[in-house]
């Protein structure tokens, strides 16, 4: 049996777990630089106010009917995701964390019955809620397709409580009977488009076609959702998350830059950014690309990429902010209004398979990493930075409705009055 825990509307949840003053208001929250509407809280979707849509032409709809606007605190999101994802860990020893608000449960000899799998499901729903206050859908299913679809019930059908179970054909009939096709995992939009004008409208009338024969006009993949809907299972994870073969850190700017040392200084900060995620999956990289561009949209478009390469491969962050500094002159140009800028290492080794080089000294300084980034955990990310990355932030995004980052960092601590 498989089981899919979904959070509700996770970053407009997020906003009201600790500021109990919204949690009943309409909540909505915006992308980097407040360019678009990206989460929309339910009460905030029975004012039919539409996901993804550019800030300014809903403000004045916003302001009407008084909904809370808060920007991206991912900072917040991150760390109520890694809380979230640790209490569903302690009711499954195979977890696969699916996104920042959905992980997978893969229960293999465990056989209950319906009521016994709904009791399941709510606990879990009851755990989170006690100890995250985030809200969550639980969906349970033969397959992780029919997981999906018992979540998309728990959170979206009438007649459920925020639990649902597909356990044979009786429980998955009426739930794929309403739902469209373009509902189903697997399934993207270009697909949905063309079943629709083949009749083929709904889950359920997907669920009754011949596997080959969707194989022959789609794709394996396709024919394989499926066979997931029938109860095949075809779809797995690997037990131990695959390492990302490249790591990159990049992001518009909130206002245009012109100067060098502000240019390096943002780069800097991408370049840490990078590096804390390499010591995170135990990888080290041997070049790093280094980019800056103005924006599409400007008369004289300019853009500009260089790769270093590094002696050794290395996770070490001075290093990375090193070779910005080395590359820097070559892609900062005077005159220019840098409206993007960006970092990313690439050709990326693992720790366990790395061979060091007998005649090549090694300086990553792994203790002093260690070290570094115990205490930018302990006191909150950039605690301790590089000398380059500089203390003002006139470089960074956007973020006028910026709520407290209240779990990591000690200045923004919810205060209790008793």
């Amino acid at each position: 049996m498989y089981c899919l825990v979904d959070a509700t509307s996770f970053y407009a949840s997020a906003e009201k777990v600790f500021d109990p003053s919204i949690r009943n208001k309409p909540v909505v929250v915006l992308t980097n630089n407040d360019g678009c509407i990206c989460a929309v809280c339910p009460i905030a979707k029975q004012l039919g106010i539409p996901k993804f849509t550019p800030f300014f032409q809903v403000k004045n709809l916003l302001y009407k009917h008084k909904v809370i606007i808060r920007s991206s605190n991912y900072e917040l999101y991150a760390d109520l995701s890694e809380r979230m994802m640790t209490v569903i860990s302690r009711y499954c020893d195979n977890q696969h964390i699916y996104s920042i608000d959905e992980a997978f449960l893969y229960f293999n000899s465990f056989h209950r019955n319906n009521e016994d799998w709904h009791h399941y499901g709510h606990q879990i729903k009851q755990a989170i809620w006690q100890e995250t206050r985030l809200p969550v859908g639980v969906g349970f299913g033969h397959t992780a397709t029919l997981a999906k679809a018992a979540n998309h019930a728990a959170k979206k059908l009438a007649g459920f409580d925020g639990v649902a179970v597909i356990n044979n054909s009786h429980d998955a009939i009426p739930i794929l009977n309403q739902m469209k096709t373009s509902d189903v995992w697997g399934i993207g939009r270009r697909i949905s488009k063309h079943l629709n004008l083949q009749g083929i409208t709904t889950a359920l009338q997907l669920a009754e076609q011949n596997p080959k024969e969707i194989r022959k006009k789609y794709s394996v993949v396709t024919e394989r959702t499926v066979s997931e809907l029938n109860g095949i299972s075809c779809l797995s994870w690997d037990e131990v998350k695959e390492p990302k073969k490249e790591i990159f850190s990049t992001r518009s700017f909130g206002q245009r830059i012109t100067d060098h040392h502000t240019l390096q200084a943002a780069l800097s900060n991408h370049a840490t950014i990078v590096a804390r995620k390499l010591r995170k999956q135990s990888s080290k990289t041997h070049k790093l690309m280094v980019f800056a561009s103005s924006s599409p949209h400007d008369d004289h478009y300019y853009k500009q990429a260089i790769v270093y390469p590094f002696a050794i491969p290395t996770d070490n962050t001075s290093q990375l902010a090193s070779a910005v500094s080395t590359v820097l002159p070559n892609i900062y140009q005077s005159g220019v209004n840098f409206y993007r800028c960006g970092v990313g290492a690439i050709e990326l080794t693992s720790n366990k398979f790395y061979q060091a080089d007998l005649f090549t000294p090694d300086n990553t300084n792994p203790k002093l990493m260690q070290c570094l980034d115990k205490i930018n955990h302990r006191y909150g990310q950039g605690s301790i930075n590089v000398a380059s990355a500089g203390q003002t932030e006139k470089w960074n995004m956007k973020r006028h409705f910026l709520s407290p980052q209240y779990t990591s960092n000690w200045q923004h601590i919810p205060k209790i009055r008793c």
